[in-house]
């Protein structure tokens, strides 16, 4: 490939990734410390702690409802770092905590922070956005009403787990039916944002009029029955504290909506930056096998700045900040460190993004894809998802790996004669189980939770319960491939 084209194929990847993938990223986590900054998130904690003295319940509350919520509006890490610390506070011995937040931190994955994931494959594959969110929708319903009860039996065992079976399936089936109305209907921003939530409440509705049995608590456990302070806020005050992701909730329903984006778009055509990127567009041409008819590999760049989700992000912040009576220049001044945060996490997303694209326009990914279709054949929705498995486990991200398979993913299948969905969908599905056992989340685990050093053992606990899921993973897929073909969406070109 001449340098030239490379560079600019590298570039156009990296200018993608920061805008508006990145931009999503930053937006997010700047509402996110806006609630930390102001207080609020103390009392969302504390709201939550005191609902049940069963650590089942807790671990249910904490673990999975409010993580897959802070995996929907901030993700880098953030979830399990911050229900991890929650566990610990109430009570919680370090490790379990840890093994437990990395378990039920999977259903809102390839939706947080705000669908991330999903429109990184989607950008990366040239698939219609909200078509990509219908199907991983379908496989993230699934996963989201088992992980509840897997995540009691990875914390008690089977026996406990079935005692708060009841509890268990009304967080799972109510984050799994509104996550599929959502990505079905509106794409991968709102799902693990709105199921969450719905999931919490519905769970502390349930818990009002239904308890357990008996109290399970660890050995040598103390009797107090949750940790948090002494003060219990009012109903006012827990709901000042949440409205900032009410209002997230409400500005993305609209700036998802086809009707505002034409609306936004009819007169702004100028926001398309670049239609024919330099050094790029009509450069590197497809020939056979990969296309029956030669063709030129176009290259643009769109810079919607009025209709990125990113931009509905910080106008739910600026509303937060109202909400929240934050002053501007504390604003101002937390959206700065909320820069210098992610600094770096933005750079490496850039660079990952610039080398997926830098595959894709070298021919990398299309002569790896001819390989897999070569040797693998009917056999490739085996390894699919094992595909974004290790993508994960090696860069620490289900982004990462979507940017530097999905074209691997779909190529393949187009030449298996498979519906790419299936291909694109399962290395999503598969990259959640990867986030286990990934080097970066153990790290994110262990530095919340106080065991430095003690990587290896979190990753040999955690090591079976990834393959176990990823087997749960392969086995919905070749269902999806050859026993239920039609249940996933077809393709549809992103416009």
């Amino acid at each position: 490939m001449p340098v030239s084209a490379a560079l600019s194929a590298a570039a156009l990847g990296m200018v993608t990734g920061l805008f508006p993938i990145g931009w999503i990223i930053l937006t997010a986590v700047f509402l996110f410390n806006l609630t930390v900054e102001s207080g609020q998130f103390q009392v969302i904690k504390t709201s939550i702690s005191y609902l049940s003295g069963d650590r089942r319940l807790q671990a249910l509350l904490i673990a999975f409802s409010f993580s897959a919520f802070m995996e929907g509006v901030a993700g880098q890490g953030a979830p399990v770092a911050v229900a991890a610390a929650m566990l610990i506070g109430l009570g919680f011995p370090a490790i379990p905590a840890a093994v437990i937040c990395l378990v039920a931190n999977t259903p809102p994955v390839p939706f947080g922070p705000v669908g991330v994931p999903t429109t990184m494959m989607s950008t990366v594959t040239g698939i219609d956005l909200k078509t990509m969110a219908r199907a991983i929708g379908y496989d993230m319903a699934f996963l989201a009403i088992l992980i509840p009860f897997f995540t009691i039996v990875v914390m008690a065992g089977f026996k406990k787990a079935k005692e708060v079976l009841p509890a268990c399936l009304v967080a799972g089936i109510s984050y799994a039916a509104t996550s599929y109305f959502f990505s079905t209907n509106f794409g991968p921003e709102l799902p693990a944002i709105a199921a969450s939530f719905v999931s919490l409440v519905a769970l502390v509705v349930f818990l009002s009029f239904w308890k357990p049995k008996t109290i399970w608590r660890f050995d040598h456990d103390p009797d107090v029955a949750a940790a948090g302070g002494e003060k219990r806020y009012s109903f006012g005050e827990v709901f000042k504290a949440w409205s900032p992701f009410l209002v997230l909730m409400a500005v993305m329903g609209i700036w998802g909506t086809p009707a505002f984006k034409n609306l936004i778009l009819k007169d702004l055509k100028w926001l398309v930056a670049v239609p024919h990127w330099p050094g790029l567009d009509g450069v590197v041409w497809k020939a056979a096998p990969i296309v029956a008819e030669p063709a030129a590999y176009a290259a643009s760049y769109k810079w919607e700045f009025f209709t990125a989700p990113g931009t509905a992000m910080l106008l739910s912040a600026l509303v937060a900040m109202a909400i929240l009576r934050v002053a501007p220049s504390t604003g101002l001044r937390v959206f700065r460190a909320t820069l210098k945060q992610l600094a770096f996490s933005l750079v490496t997303l850039a660079s990952v993004i610039g080398l997926g694209f830098l595959a894709n326009y070298s021919g990398m990914s299309f002569t790896l894809s001819l390989a897999f279709a070569t040797y693998t054949g009917k056999a490739f929705p085996i390894f699919s998802p094992v595909i974004g498995w290790l993508g994960v486990f090696l860069t620490g991200s289900v982004t990462s790996s979507a940017a530097l398979f999905g074209k691997l993913q779909q190529v393949t299948a187009e030449h298996l004669g498979m519906n790419p969905i299936l291909t694109t969908s399962a290395n999503l599905f598969g990259g959640v189980m990867g986030k286990l056992i990934s080097p970066q989340s153990i790290a994110v685990a262990c530095a919340a939770t106080g065991l430095v050093g003690c990587e290896t053992d979190i990753f040999r606990k955690t090591i079976r319960y990834s393959l176990v899921l990823l087997g749960i993973v392969i086995l919905v897929v070749l269902l999806q491939a050859f026993v239920l073909p039609g249940i996933l969406p077809t393709v549809v070109p992103a416009g």
